[in-house]
């Protein structure tokens, strides 16, 4: 008896063992992009969020010092070692049309929600990164499931790229999968789309299901001991 629940245990603590192995190593690999980026190499960093109605997009964009010369020089067009308004959208303009983002196969616009660009010298210095977001309207789907693909084509002489899903502020959207090209240039989300009376629904309930455990638990602390 004692032989069977110690190798319960053993065995217990191996798959725990394992688990937390499988953490470190998933986050290992998630990290490992991030702390590779060399000097010679310009990161790109796409997040991307899913709405019902809308995609959402912000892509960070930082060069490493030895090709931070040559970037500043497309961004700084008049040379005076500062980022106007004016050329920080104009470079915007042109990373905008590198990207390529559509649903079940349908091309989506991309419209500028916000840029900003930190100053020329943080820029030389590899510290400096110029961040711009998009907004694309989604014409109306159905429940089900359904496919979004994004595409970075921004310099790809020296580009490294991540891309991830963000989690969905919407309870009627679920991101089920993402795929990714070898270099991450592309990024393939799977999302399950939830029919509104159900993502309500499903919401009561949970709020439902909180409101009975605190009452429970109201109820066990009153119980005479």
């Amino acid at each position: 008896m004692a032989d069977g629940a110690l190798t319960s245990r053993t065995e217990v603590l191996s798959s725990r063992t394992k688990a937390l192995l499988h953490i470190v190593w998933v986050l290992v690999a998630v990290a490992e992009p991030v702390s590779a980026h060399r000097l010679d190499e310009y990161l790109q960093a796409s997040r991307i969020g899913i709405d019902p109605d809308r995609v959402r997009i912000e892509l960070d964009l930082t060069p490493g010092v030895s090709v931070a010369p040559r970037i500043l020089a497309e961004i700084d067009r008049d040379h005076d070692g500062a980022v106007s308004r004016e050329e920080a959208r104009a470079y915007e303009a042109r990373v905008t049309s590198d990207i390529r983002l559509d649903v079940d196969g349908r091309p989506l616009a991309l419209e500028p929600v916000e840029s900003q660009c930190h100053l020329a010298g943080q820029l030389l210095t590899g510290e400096g990164t110029l961040s711009v977001q998009w907004a694309a309207e989604v014409p109306a789907l159905g429940p089900g499931t359904h496919r979004l693909r994004y595409r970075n084509g921004h310099r790809p002489d020296i580009g490294v790229y991540l891309a991830n899903a963000l989690v969905p502020a919407s309870t009627r959207v679920a991101v089920t999968a993402q795929r990714r090209d070898v270099d991450q240039r592309e990024l393939v989300i799977e999302y399950e789309l939830r029919d509104p009376a159900h993502a309500s629904a499903g919401w009561w309930l949970a709020a439902a299901a909180g409101g009975v455990a605190l009452v429970a638990g109201a109820v066990w602390r009153r119980r005479p001991t």
